[in-house]
């Protein structure tokens, strides 16, 4: 009998050493696998903060670029009434004299200033949009932003009497909504991939 229990005790310390060993080997699995599905979670978290802070820097561009438009036209608009009047020594004061085109003159600086302060909304938003990328994105946000710099010099030139100013700044639109278009379309190819 005292064979049996020996047998029967060190069946036991195998049989329980084996159930702790498995123990263990689960445990590190356990461990490893939550390990993992945690840093996978992380990744999906950060990936859908990307996701979502680059809509939003792409949509602040998209509605800046439409208010710079809308102002553009508003100066364009100027721009035409003013075309026939020149305000000059041979004017006689009347609808087209002096008053008129100090109206013009007045008009243009207002909405010179405006531009000024508009393209600085929209200069933050191409950098932000340049911040949080990709690349092609940023690149087209950055392209947009240089349309904008005709504008700017044709409402500086109509300013100083430049005759081709309102002509230059009219053809200017094309390329702007061109650039818009290139920048929805990166936009868009950036947002789907991410």
């Amino acid at each position: 009998m005292g064979d049996s229990t020996v047998w029967t005790l060190a069946i036991a310390a195998v049989t329980g050493g084996t159930a702790v060993l498995a123990s263990w080997v689960a445990g590190r699995g356990s461990t490893r696998a939550a390990r993992v599905q945690a840093e996978i979670a992380a990744r999906a978290q950060r990936a859908e903060r990307l996701r979502e802070s680059r809509r939003a820097a792409y949509l602040d561009l998209i509605e800046q670029t439409h208010r710079m438009g809308e102002l553009y036209w508003e100066i364009l608009a100027v721009l035409r009434n003013g075309a026939g009047s020149s305000g000059g020594a041979g004017s006689s004061g009347g609808a087209d004299g002096p008053d008129r085109a100090g109206d013009i003159a007045e008009a243009l600086k207002e909405l010179h200033d405006r531009e000024i302060a508009e393209y600085a909304k929209i200069r933050r938003c191409a950098r932000v949009v340049e911040l949080e990328g990709p690349p092609e994105a940023a690149a087209a946000a950055l392209a947009l932003q240089r349309t904008t710099g005709t504008f700017y010099r044709c409402v500086k030139a109509a300013m100083e009497g430049d005759a081709d100013a309102r002509e230059e700044f009219r053809t200017a639109f094309s390329p702007f909504w061109a650039a818009l278009e290139d920048f929805i379309e990166a936009a868009r190819t950036a947002h789907q991939a991410g």
